[in-house]
C-alpha cells in the first residue's frame, strides 16, 4: 500500500482538540486495511514529526433512519478505521497551515 493512501483525513472536533492540547495526541481516519507501522511512516512522512505511539480502533458502520413526506427512509453510514497518534514530546502539527 503507498503511503498517499494510508491517511485519509484528520478529524478535527472540540474532543480532539482537547486531547491534543492535553496529551500531544492527534486523530486521524485511516484506510481500513493499513496497519501501525503503515500509520506511523505516513504521519512521519507528510507531516515531519517523530511519532511515539499509534493506536487504532474499527469504528462499525451505523443505521440511520429518517421519517420524511415520502415516507419512513432507512440507510447505512458506512465503518471506517480511526488512528490515534501520539508525537514524541515537542512535536507538534498544524493542521490549519494549508486552509
Amino acid at each position: 500500500m503507498k503511503l498517499s493512501d494510508v491517511l485519509i483525513k484528520p478529524v478535527v472536533s472540540e474532543k480532539v482538540n482537547k486531547a491534543t492540547d492535553k496529551f500531544n495526541r492527534y486523530y486521524f481516519i485511516v484506510d481500513k486495511k493499513s496497519n501501525k507501522l503503515e500509520i506511523k511512516k505516513a504521519v512521519e512522512e507528510f507531516y515531519g514529526v517523530s511519532v511515539a505511539e499509534v493506536n487504532t480502533a474499527v469504528m462499525p458502520g451505523k443505521s440511520k433512519f429518517r421519517f420524511t413526506k415520502a415516507g419512513f427512509i432507512a440507510g447505512k453510514k458506512p465503518a471506517y478505521k480511526k488512528a490515534v497518534v501520539t508525537l514524541a514530546k515537542g512535536e507538534t502539527i498544524d493542521l490549519y497551515a494549508n486552509i
